[in-house]
């Protein structure tokens, strides 16, 4: 089992207050991105968040707009995996697509609280948070190769390369 810090959110986190709409075509960066990442929801986040942090929240995170840059904004401040009661579907293939784990476990935010530690055994899909293990369905194979090569891109780049040796 792997320890994670947690950033917990409550039901109806929409991709404007992931990342504010009017940086969509502003910014370029991974970086600049992180920076703006939840600043309107949660100021304390972009300053405190730190690689292999998790997002662990409510139903319906990502609901709003498709954009995949939401999921770029977490990616880059170090978000590698989001646990969510349930995930607005567009959100859920963008964070596939990004290389960024989504986990469905419907009662983890009732548990924990931001700060709170969990382990999590991506293998044998599980997450401890306190005295609970709480079990998580997997994903599909296809998902999950994806997710395995580090997101679509790098599956491509990956796929291409082995076919010009």
């Amino acid at each position: 089992m792997t320890p994670y810090r947690c950033w917990v959110y409550q039901d109806d986190v929409s991709t404007t207050m992931i990342l504010p709409g009017h940086y969509t075509y502003r910014l370029h960066t991974p970086e600049d991105f992180a920076a703006r990442a939840l600043e309107e929801h949660d100021p304390a986040f972009a300053a405190g968040v730190q690689p292999g942090d998790v997002i662990v929240a409510g139903r319906n995170w990502g609901c709003g707009s498709m954009l995949e840059q939401a999921v770029l904004a977490l990616k880059g401040a170090g978000i590698d995996i989001i646990i969510a009661a349930s995930f607005n579907p567009h959100f859920f293939r963008n964070c596939i697509t990004c290389g960024v784990q989504p986990i469905l476990c419907p009662d983890l935010y009732k548990l924990v609280q931001t700060g709170d530690m969990i382990d999590i055994d991506l293998a044998a899909r599980t997450i401890m948070s306190k005295d609970r293990t709480l079990k998580f369905p997997a994903l599909e194979p296809s998902a999950q190769a994806i997710l395995d090569a580090g997101g679509m891109t790098p599956m491509l780049e990956q796929h291409f390369a082995a076919m010009v040796q």
